[in-house]
């Protein structure tokens, strides 16, 4: 294959990460029953994804609707058995869209934009699992629900609406060590009985795996530097 010459092959770039998600969970105390590798293929063009989708990944992340609505029918088609995260923030007008394309959504967030997922599966009869996103830094700029606020949140999506909330995601302050945010999560996520943890990056993931996470999610690491 002739991508593996390349100066940064995705595929040997997978088969690195791969092993040292390994790794951490042999070196993790309590690590999750399993850690799934989201390989975040936002801004990345189809021919730089297809050699990891031939090297046999199945599940992929994107930020924006718009992109994979453009990108992924036509991989989907070729390759059967891909699992599509949306791991960006979300609009509640882009909700039917989201319904339709994705398979698991991380940022739920907000009322508005639950009752419009609820809305959505309803008419669409598609119903994609959901994280919601805790603002565990509770950074201004960020999307996600204040960790205070996450209790009555998972609340009103479980019991009023119904959803499928599976489990929480978050995205640590860039500056600051990312273990006290990622045991907060887990802590949040153990309180409310909810299995996954969507929680590290290229940069740490292996903290999050130590921390319990169920899924990282890493894009650089695997596609290189973004067009």
């Amino acid at each position: 294959m002739s991508s593996s010459h390349s100066p940064h092959a995705p595929a040997d770039a997978l088969a690195a990460i791969l092993a040292r998600i390994d790794a951490a969970r042999k070196a993790a105390l309590a690590p999750a029953a399993e850690t799934r590798l989201i390989a975040v293929s936002k801004m990345h063009l189809a021919e730089r994804i297809r050699p990891v989708l031939e090297a046999g990944h199945r599940i992929y992340g994107e930020n924006r609707v718009q992109e994979a609505k453009m990108k992924w029918p036509p991989l989907r088609a070729q390759f059967p058995g891909v699992e599509l995260h949306l791991i960006g923030p979300l609009q509640s007008n882009k909700a039917r869209e989201a319904i339709e394309l994705f398979d698991v959504i991380h940022s739920l967030d907000r009322p508005k934009l639950a009752e419009a997922l609820r809305a959505e599966i309803d008419r669409a009869g598609r119903t994609p699992a959901m994280f919601i996103q805790v603002n565990t830094g509770e950074e201004p700029q960020k999307a996600g629900v204040a960790p205070h606020e996450a209790p009555a949140f998972i609340a009103l999506c479980r019991e009023k609406l119904k959803l499928p909330v599976e489990g929480l995601m978050c995205i640590p302050p860039a500056q600051e060590a990312p273990a006290p945010y990622f045991a907060l999560l887990a802590k949040l996520a153990r309180a409310q009985g909810l299995p996954y943890l969507s929680m590290g990056m290229s940069a740490d993931f292996e903290i999050g795996i130590r921390f319990g996470a169920t899924h990282v999610r890493v894009g650089t690491a695997i596609f290189g530097e973004r067009e």
